[in-house]
């Protein structure tokens, strides 16, 4: 079986995300959606919010994936966590070179941890490739339409949370 990781904060899940996670479903038997906890970055929703949505959001387009889906929350290094749910791919996704440049290092340490678990590179469509889930929740805090970038689900969530 053929086991891919695909982590990230997801906070909240966008349609970039699910975009992503739609083509990676193509590549694997099982797409781990690995949720970091990152107490670092100081999420706007907390762990079991996002563990939520990004369930209910995959049950909603389950029609669309290709493989099974599993969400796995970690507070790990990305590398111990593939290892833990028994991944060779780690998916990641690009939106633009800066991104690039991190996720070049990035790869290249996890190599020096582990060399047998690869990493693939997907960009979403090119609708999808500008959001980042930093400026969709700007654009929520200060009361703009999210509605082309998140799910009506997740909008209603984001604007729950913002009381507007």
């Amino acid at each position: 079986m053929r086991i891919g990781l695909y982590p990230g904060t997801f906070d909240p899940i966008t349609l970039g995300h699910l975009d992503i996670i739609r083509r990676a479903s193509a590549l694997v038997d099982r797409l781990v959606i690995g949720v970091a906890i990152n107490r670092d970055k100081g999420p706007l929703f907390d762990l079991e919010e996002r563990v939520a949505m990004i369930t209910s959001e995959i049950e909603a387009t389950a029609g669309d994936m290709d493989a099974e889906i599993v969400v796995h929350p970690f507070e790990n290094l990305l590398i111990h966590c593939a290892q833990d749910v028994g991944a060779t791919l780690i998916i990641r996704g690009l939106r633009a070179v800066a991104d690039f440049e991190y996720e070049y290092q990035m790869v290249g340490m996890n190599r020096a941890l582990n060399a047998s678990i690869e990493t693939v590179f997907l960009m979403a469509e090119a609708r999808h490739q500008a959001i980042a889930s930093k400026l969709v929740k700007e654009i929520a805090r200060l009361d703009g339409d999210v509605s082309k970038f998140v799910t009506p689900a997740v909008k209603g969530a984001l604007h729950q949370k913002f009381g507007n």
